[in-house]
């Protein structure tokens, strides 16, 4: 594998998970001590820690929160256009863990995604499923610009926030459905509205499979909803992560993001740890995205909390446990090879790909290169490294990943 570091590529936001409700909720049953360990491990710049610098967030309820939610709730028939009822009181915990988190790392990025918009402002007032009203555009655009204000004045910087959590997909709970020119024609709303505000915060458009390319190049390609779009974002459900480039190659101005990917409750360690490595995070990085991020940080023993017909086999990154005590999981080790060695602001630089051994490369702010390699293969790999003209000779087991930093 030669690393040549006169090509350079992206520069990563950084790598990380889904901090859910209910994450949130099993962490904070763990004793001060414990969870103050848990939390520093995680987030934390020593040795011993894996430095975790992303965070994806829902506004409102997720699948995986204990109960369906909005910061803007009423009884069917009345509404708030002008959203005065708006409060982040229902995520009070959501804010003060974030809080706890960036006194540990106040440099870490935040992603905040809607499941659903308050129930009054969809089509059949149902948390799964259905579309925002048209009339409500506004109305909606005002709500995330009263979000983004209230975190901050939390102290809580939203450095992105995406329009709608997988808008292909209507069966989750809580969903909504948002077709191409849905997104446009609010992106347009949500972008007026961010610049009447005085806000910064960057939209990313799409935030589902690698299977549908052509609808974030659909948004991209309106004129109007252009200016106010950062990039796209990306799940791995189906599809290829190649499609990544795919919208880069049309829009190669616009920033890639890869934000989700579950582990299952009955998934193979290995198997999960070679191809979580080699597509999210080796495969995002080579297609051009920012930042590669799992799915739920933690969860209980049962896997829950999640709402009725949520996701009742994700695996947490970290399982609470009943003793109180906590165990990682794969999806610990999935990001910690990336997120421990690859911090904010590193850039990509070319690596060829040899063999079975997927890979990828940085350059940090520090000067370090580091290597992250996958042995895709079934039997063990000998090879070397190459870099300014010297090498060096390593070797990987099969279905093995290792991180190497000089």
């Amino acid at each position: 594998i030669e690393v040549d570091e006169t090509q350079t590529f992206q520069t990563v936001d950084g790598f990380g998970y889904t901090l859910t409700g209910g994450s949130v909720e099993a962490i904070n049953s763990l004793t001060p001590a414990k969870k103050q360990e848990l939390l520093q491990n995680l987030f934390g710049q020593t040795s011993n820690d894996i430095h975790v610098s992303y965070l994806r967030i829902s506004i409102g309820a997720s699948d995986l929160s204990a109960s369906v939610f909005s910061y803007n709730d009423l009884p069917q028939g009345q509404t708030d256009i002008l959203q005065a009822n708006f409060s982040i009181s229902p995520d009070s915990a959501l804010v003060f863990l974030l809080k706890e988190i960036l006194q540990i790392n106040p440099d870490i990025k935040i992603m905040a995604v809607p499941w659903s918009p308050p129930l009054w402002m969809k089509s059949n007032f149902t948390s799964v499923g259905s579309s925002l009203f048209p009339v409500y555009y506004t109305s909606y655009a005002t709500y995330f610009v009263k979000y983004i204000q209230a975190l901050k004045s939390e102290g809580i910087v939203i450095d992105a926030v995406c329009p709608q959590n997988e808008p292909l997909h209507g069966g989750n709970n809580p969903s909504m459905l948002m077709t191409a020119d849905q997104q446009i024609s609010f992106i347009k709303k949500l972008g007026a509205a961010f610049q009447a505000n005085g806000i910064t915060t960057k939209i990313v458009c799409y935030d589902h499979n690698c299977d549908k390319p052509e609808y974030p190049i659909q948004v991209l390609n309106n004129p109007d909803a252009n200016p106010y779009v950062d990039g796209s974002a990306f799940h791995l459900y189906g599809g290829d992560i190649s499609a990544l480039s795919t919208v880069h190659d049309v829009h190669p101005t616009k920033k890639l993001y890869f934000t989700e990917q579950w582990t299952s409750s009955t998934g193979d360690f290995g198997g999960d740890l070679k191809w979580h490595l080699k597509n999210v995070v080796i495969g995002s990085m080579r297609n051009w995205s920012v930042n590669a991020l799992e799915w739920n940080l933690a969860n209980d023993a049962g896997f829950g909390p999640h709402t009725p017909g949520g996701c009742t086999m994700c695996k947490g990154a970290i399982t609470i446990n009943n003793s109180g005590s906590y165990s990682k999981n794969v999806a610990y080790y999935i990001i910690a090879h990336a997120s421990k060695f690859v911090p904010s602001g590193s850039v990509r630089i070319a690596s060829n790909i040899s063999g079975n051994l997927n890979n990828v490369a940085f350059k940090t702010p520090t000067g370090k290169t580091v290597l992250l390699v996958e042995n895709d293969g079934n039997t063990a790999s000998i090879f070397n490294i190459k870099y300014n003209g010297k090498w060096f000779t390593t070797s990987l087991d099969a279905g093995s990943v290792a991180t190497y930093a000089w």
